[in-house]
């Protein structure tokens, strides 16, 4: 049918885990390797093609969907779920291991940072580079070359190798590019996970005003919020597969009720985290003042997070960040509890251990709260839990006025104090 832009079919990718790519250094090797191929081949068919291997992993697995030309269509899980690796095969980055894909449309991707640019061009030619890629023409570029570059605010950087670049300003022209362009489909990873608020809004405006022009949007986030406001359909990857499809709200309440299970499991059994593993977050737990384990916590109430870890012995000397971020359950985020902010980065740390947060009369109203974990070391992210815990908080009297906060009015409960008028003194 004509009014379909996207058709797939019983998509499928299956990895091999802990397997380097091979790498031939001469061209004899390269001729040995060709010979041996076959040879390995038929090995591998002789145990079996059905056999499962202990070292494959199935990333997506029979997903089967339909996108209607005009569609804003949200793809939701939790890290792990299949859902980068669903849109690099419709970029035609990735091949699928089973099924098909049918695209009618020029695609425009905003995938992980960066992706599609030379960083040893600028800014501006990676522009043109971008649209070349898409099959447009220089004067079609040069009519949307202005417009891309004060959506992206970069002009002062616009012929400086983007190599050079933040990742702030890496995601601001690549989302200002895809959005440009005017490709007929968009697909977009996570384009709110990097730059500031302001710029977030501005990128939600711009796919609002997008998808009112009638292109088709396949749009990943963490944040429901954005999913709500932005598509009419949605569906739920959970290990590779579709389990939920439909209206957006329904389907987001589905992977809402997903989190009750998250505190049944250590920490050190999460397997959807990234970082470089250097460290690892191996439980979570909350205590009262006088260190009773909490279930639940209380408005107001003075709490301290406990996070066992282990890492390797390399890292004593090194300067470790820890942090614990609140978000409200549609992923909206609260507020970000950070060691270096508070001026402690730990050194010399053993090889397992637990670290504390305390935090005196928590701010929350009552409701359900997610909590993201990360690590760094010298820098670089060693651990990142999204979704880690939810923390349950029930009434209590915060402001110490007998009345109790309602989580309708906000989320988040603030120390404030209200005085008396005093009487101006020409009266």
């Amino acid at each position: 049918m004509i009014d379909i832009a996207i058709r797939v079919e019983k998509l499928s990718k299956r990895y091999r885990i802990g397997r380097a790519q091979q790498r031939h250094d001469t061209l004899r090797d390269a001729l040995v390797a060709g010979l041996r191929a076959p040879l390995e081949r038929l090995r591998r068919d002789g145990r079996g093609l059905d056999r499962p291997a202990e070292d494959t992993i199935w990333a997506l697995k029979d997903v089967s969907f339909e996108v209607k030309c005009g569609e804003v269509l949200g793809i939701i899980g939790r890290n792990g779920a299949g859902k980068s690796t669903l849109l690099k095969i419709l970029s035609r980055i990735t091949e699928p291991t089973e099924g098909r894909a049918v695209i009618d449309g020029r695609v425009g991707s905003l995938l992980e940072v960066g992706t599609g640019f030379h960083p040893e061009l600028t800014g501006r030619e990676n522009i043109y580079l971008n649209g070349a890629i898409l099959g447009m023409r220089r004067a079609e570029i040069d009519r949307r070359f202005d417009g891309i570059v004060a959506f992206a605010e970069i002009e002062r950087f616009l012929d400086t190798p983007v190599k050079h670049y933040s990742s702030g300003m890496y995601v601001r022209l690549a989302f200002a590019v895809a959005a440009h362009l005017e490709p007929e489909i968009m697909l977009v990873d996570e384009v709110l996970a990097v730059g500031d608020i302001a710029f977030q809004k501005k990128c939600l405006g711009k796919m609002s005003n997008v998808a009112r022009g009638g292109r088709t949007i396949l749009f990943v986030s963490h944040n429901m919020a954005a999913i709500a406001n932005l598509c009419t359909h949605a569906f739920l990857l959970e290990q590779g597969r579709i389990t939920r499809m439909g209206n957006t709200q329904d389907v987001i309440e589905a992977y809402i009720r997903s989190f009750q299970s998250l505190n049944g499991a250590t920490l050190d059994q999460r397997e959807d985290r990234e970082g470089s593993g250097r460290l690892r977050f191996e439980d979570m737990r909350i205590q009262d003042r006088l260190g009773r384990l909490l279930d639940v916590v209380t408005c107001g109430q003075d709490v301290t997070f406990e996070l066992a870890y282990t890492t390797d012995t390399s890292i004593r000397s090194q300067n470790v960040v820890m942090s614990i971020g609140f978000y409200n359950i549609l992923g909206q985020p609260l507020f970000l509890c950070r060691s270096d902010l508070q001026g402690t980065e730990y050194r010399n740390m053993p090889a397992q251990g637990t670290v504390s947060c305390h935090i005196p009369k928590l701010p929350l109203p009552p409701g359900e709260f997610r909590v993201n974990l990360q690590c760094e070391v010298n820098g670089v992210v060693a651990d990142w839990l999204r979704d880690a815990y939810i923390v349950t908080v029930i009434e209590g009297d915060f402001f110490g006025s007998g009345r109790l906060p309602s989580r309708t009015r906000g989320d988040l409960l603030i120390e404030h104090q209200w005085r008396q008028p005093v009487a101006d003194a020409k009266e």
